[in-house]
């Protein structure tokens, strides 16, 4: 008996360490998109701090080759948003073109690479896009067996692949030879009207995909299902269509950002958007439930739990771009557990994980009317009350950004005067609509970071102002794409629609700077902690001109328990900033722009911050196919002189400043010394 208590005991023991060992590797590594399945984007790892954080330095960088092996035409199409996995002992990622990448993490070098073959001809409506990958270990598999631990990735061209992590070769026994084609069950307009952008979902033996499908195209668009499958056999368990069909007609509701998941209950989370078109509803009456909603399901059945919508009957393309983020919150009245949806409006929304209802009051507002003919406007939004919004939601003129007198350029003035501005919700227009916050945001699909310890949740938010026209279809059926404007014909409606962003003749945006900024939101007291600017001028403006500015946002941000944030922005630096403050305290060069959400490890005692610096073709960055990595000096290293002066913001045209007078002086002292020696003569 004693021996069997003993044997019972060991047994225990064993167990709890194999759990904490599990527990300090997963702590050490970046298992999820969202660092963990609710987004959190929070790291324990504490050895950086904003002590030593100006001894960062670049520990090594990476080039998946797209920028010159692509046909120019495909690789001008690129958005590099991937955020790297540790998984066991490789750094893993997607390419825009869907190619799975595994390096090491200390040196960076390609430890294996998987090509999906994407035809460089889809022209996707989203561009070349992968923003990450999935992990799933098969817990009934052999410790050594092939694709016990494998990769799940959704492409460009509508598959969703199962590889080895270990090999990143295909796994067999999925789908068909390790992939699965989504089953559209629609004709499509063109191949890339519905790819696949975000990292799938995983939890309790099951994946779960979403798609991204082009805006504003047709009313009877394809619809936005939701599929989940067995992470064993790719076959699909279930499907989910966000959007309730009865009596109207439309598609999407899709679910294109990420999701997230809480294995212990069991729900999958999606953040879902707008039905088609975008920006007329008046084929589909009513709130349009679910979309613009976040949507809890069974993930094992996809039966429904709750829905909760924050837009009703969208037309302002107002659809929900960024991961739930599920936390534990101390709201005053005790522990509970929550899921947190930013929008782009600038709205976050935090509801009860279990039943969808809101933590804080939720008040249904009066918003502006007077639509179009033909339009059914809904006489109320949901705004949160406890909550303030993480930017300003009404623009007027005192907010045009006047970097020259009027009398020089009135670009921006005579743009927006003519403009219906009833502040937020503002109906589209064929006059035109100010729509401010802008519809890609707010907040976009990098999403929100919580730090569990000081209760803290930071978002990166963009500021820039969307002018929304409807075109009466007699004439849109005339009109031509011009530059710098969107045209969505919305096929089927009686309008179609154009869209710009306000901009000057100089180029500049037309409301005042700050364009992008990193927020601090208190949750329990309600209060904005602090704001900072993110980003410069440099990589767009003449000769490098480094205003403090800020760039619009779409990427996120990761926060440590070391005190740090980190984010890209869309010139080309990593940036450090301390979490109790705001003040930004280190700037990383990048090859390009580093418009995809960073991630921190742990390799080898080390820790290191990576991200992805392949900039923004929607946003007319520069381009690259770059993956960077930082960590702190060593013994005997030590920042350079370089990274201290030229590589920071406005380094460069301080450095070509002093090298043009070093060369004027030079000049000047040769003539001098010329005119001495002839004077002499």
């Amino acid at each position: 008996m004693a021996l069997r208590r003993d044997a019972i005991a060991i047994v225990v023991i064993v167990a709890h360490g194999l759990l904490v060992q599990a527990a300090v590797a997963s702590a050490r590594a970046w298992p999820q998109w969202g660092g963990d399945a609710g987004g959190t984007r929070f790291s324990p790892l504490a050895q950086i701090t904003p002590a030593n954080v100006d001894k960062l330095v670049r520990a090594w960088d990476y080039h998946t080759g797209d920028s010159t092996v692509r046909p120019p035409a495909a690789a001008l199409r690129t958005k590099f948003e991937a955020t790297p996995l540790l998984i066991d002992d490789s750094l893993v990622f997607c390419s825009p073109f869907n190619e799975v990448i595994a390096l090491d993490p200390g040196t960076g070098v390609e430890k294996w690479r998987f090509d999906p073959k994407l035809a460089n001809d889809l022209r996707p409506a989203n561009r070349y896009a992968c923003r990450g990958v999935a992990h799933w270990v098969d817990a009934q598999a052999p410790a050594d067996a092939v694709c016990r631990s494998r990769l799940f990735m959704g492409t460009v061209d509508a598959r969703l692949i199962a590889l080895d992590a270990r090999t990143g070769r295909p796994c067999a026994g999925f789908g068909v030879g390790g992939e699965v084609r989504i089953d559209l069950g629609t004709d499509l307009l063109w191949p890339g009207e519905f790819q696949i952008t975000s990292a799938p979902a995983v939890g309790r033996n099951m994946v779960v995909v979403g798609s991204s499908i082009a805006d504003n195209q047709r009313v009877a668009a394809p619809a936005g299902t939701v599929r989940g499958f067995d992470a064993r056999t790719g076959a699909l368990r279930w499907s989910f269509d966000p959007l309730i069909h009865d009596g109207i007609t439309a598609g999407h509701a899709n679910v294109w950002a990420p999701m997230s998941v809480d294995d212990e209950r069991g729900l999958v989370f999606l953040p879902t958007s707008s039905p088609s078109p975008d920006f007329f509803g008046g084929a589909r009456p009513g709130d349009n439930r679910h979309s613009d909603s976040v949507v809890a399901l069974r993930i094992e059945t996809g039966a429904l739990v709750w829905s909760f919508q924050t837009t009703h009957h969208d037309v302002w393309d107002y659809d929900l771009p960024a991961q739930p983020t599920l936390a534990r919150l101390e709201t005053g009245q005790g522990a509970r557990d929550v899921v947190m949806q930013p929008t782009k409006q600038g709205f976050l929304f935090v509801l009860d994980r279990d039943t969808g209802a809101p933590i804080w009051p939720v008040e249904e507002r009066a918003v502006p009317q007077g639509a179009v003919d033909g339009e059914q406007l809904t006489p109320t939004q949901p705004f949160p009350t406890h909550l303030p919004p993480l930017l300003a939601q009404r623009f007027t003129s005192e907010d045009i950004f006047r970097v020259v007198p009027r009398f020089v350029d009135s670009s921006c003035e005579d743009q927006l005067a003519p403009l219906r501005n009833d502040g937020l919700y503002t109906p589209p227009t064929t006059q035109g609509t100010l729509i401010y916050p802008m519809t890609g945001g707010g907040v976009n699909w990098g999403g929100a970071a919580f730090d569990p310890v000081r209760q803290i949740l930071y978002a990166n938010v963009s500021r820039a102002i969307h002018i929304v026209r409807l075109i009466p279809r007699d004439q849109a059926d005339r009109m031509r794409s011009q530059p710098g404007i969107e045209l969505g014909l919305q096929r089927g409606a009686p309008f179609a629609v154009t869209r710009a962003i306000a901009m000057s003749k100089l180029g500049l945006l037309c409301n005042r700077p700050p364009w992008g900024e990193m927020v601090a939101l208190d949750l329990k007291a309600g209060k904005v902690l602090w704001r900072s600017t993110v980003g410069t001028t440099e990589d767009r403006a003449p000769l490098g001109l480094a205003f403090k500015w800020g760039t619009p946002l779409v990427n996120g941000l990761v926060v440590t328990a070391g005190g740090l944030i980190f984010t890209g922005a869309m010139d080309a630096y990593l940036r450090a900033f301390d979490a109790g403050s705001g003040e930004e305290l280190w700037q990383g060069r990048l090859p390009a722009p580093g418009v995809a959400n960073p991630m921190t490890y742990q390799w080898k005692g080390e820790q290191y911050v990576v991200i992805a610096a392949g900039g923004h073709s929607e946003a007319g960055t520069t381009l690259g196919d770059g993956v960077v990595a930082f960590r702190l000096a060593r013994v005997g290293e030590s920042p350079s002189l370089w990274s201290r002066t030229i590589d920071r913001p406005g380094g460069r045209l301080a450095g070509s400043a002093m090298m043009a007078g070093f060369v004027l002086a030079a000049l000047l002292l040769a003539w001098w010394q010329w005119r001495r020696r002839r004077r002499r003569a």
